[in-house]
């Protein structure tokens, strides 16, 4: 966290205060993430059956949009497959249409494969200001009390790691990606990139991932323009060439070391990367914590479906805030 290079003090420094400009909107959009209205169209359920298909094979029953729909549901109202299953079939019967409901094996063989559109949807000129951050999400086996109480050994991993991408300007989550917890984020920051259609002119992320790999990288996929904000550990050192062709890394040492970590925060709007907290914090209480589904094919395809729904809910409507203190 930034604030752990002033510990020593943080009492002393104050908190800002903000109060909500926008409260009658956000409420209604709070009201709207549980009408089923906005996760079920009457266009989605002319789709859903599968189209016949041309080729040689069995022919599916269901459409990708039919599961797609399902597995939306189950992360929105926090379900495990079997009640998704019942309650998209309550939904049919309320509405009175004759679908047939996707069983929860079919759901969840179904699931790993599936397609989804496109993460961003906003205009691809607007350059991407990008932040990205990693979060861990707990999965099914003996937990840590379990192994300390009773010293029993893991029989499987207990965490995956969630990397995400939120661009500052549209509050979208632009990338995502779901790893094993032994993946450094500098190494999975390729995979990140790869998802991002647009140009970045701006990047902030953690002093995990420092270093002239992720500067590289940067330069070669959005070109030596773009401007990265990532803070240097205490002990960092300059650049052999410094003296002669400084890096950007460079100017941050030079910074932090003449005005001070706070005002280089300041200075270079990395107070902005805490958006990328707090999307890591809405994530563990919307969709959860925790990952439902058991193999690893599965719990990607549970990433990949709970990106698209936070993005809806942000289309809904999100708090516009003044600063009161």
């Amino acid at each position: 966290m930034p604030h752990k290079f002033n510990a020593a003090r943080r009492e002393k420094i104050p908190k800002q205060k903000y109060r909500v400009t926008n409260w009658t909107e956000y409420n209604e959009s709070l009201r709207r993430r549980g009408d089923l209205t906005v996760w079920i169209s009457d266009d989605a359920l002319g789709l859903w059956s599968a189209p016949r298909r041309t080729t040689r094979g069995g022919q599916r029953t269901y459409s990708d949009l039919a599961i797609e729909i399902c597995l939306t549901l189950s992360a929105v109202y926090k379900q495990q497959l079997r009640q998704t299953q019942g309650f998209m079939r309550s939904i049919a019967t309320l509405l009175g249409v004759e679908i047939a409901v996707p069983e929860f094996s079919t759901l969840s063989r179904r699931g790993k494969g599936l397609t989804l559109p496109a993460t961003r949807k906003t205009d691809r000129s607007d350059p991407v200001h990008l932040v990205v951050d990693s979060t861990g999400l707990k999965v099914f086996g003996e937990g840590e009390w379990l192994e300390q109480k009773h010293k029993t050994s893991r029989k499987r991993r207990s965490w995956r790691k969630l990397h995400l991408g939120l661009d500052l300007v549209s509050g979208e989550i632009v990338c995502s990606d779901l790893t094993k917890d032994d993946v450094g984020d500098s190494t999975a920051l390729p995979v990140l990139l790869d998802q991002v259609d647009g140009p970045v002119s701006h990047f902030l992320a953690g002093g995990a991932y420092d270093g002239e790999p992720t500067s590289d990288l940067l330069a070669a996929r959005f070109g030596s323009t773009i401007e990265d904000t990532i803070p240097t550990p205490i002990n960092a050192i300059m650049s052999p060439n410094a003296a002669q062709d400084p890096t950007a890394r460079d100017g941050h040492i030079t910074e932090i070391a003449a005005r001070g970590r706070m005002a280089w925060q300041k200075a270079t709007g990395y107070n902005q990367r805490s958006r990328g907290e707090t999307l890591v914090g809405r994530w563990k209480v919307v969709i959860g914590s925790k990952l439902k589904t058991r193999t690893f094919e599965n719990q990607k395809a549970e990433v990949r479906i709970g990106v698209p729904v936070l993005n809806r809910m942000t289309g809904l409507g999100c708090p516009s805030f003044e600063r009161t203190a």
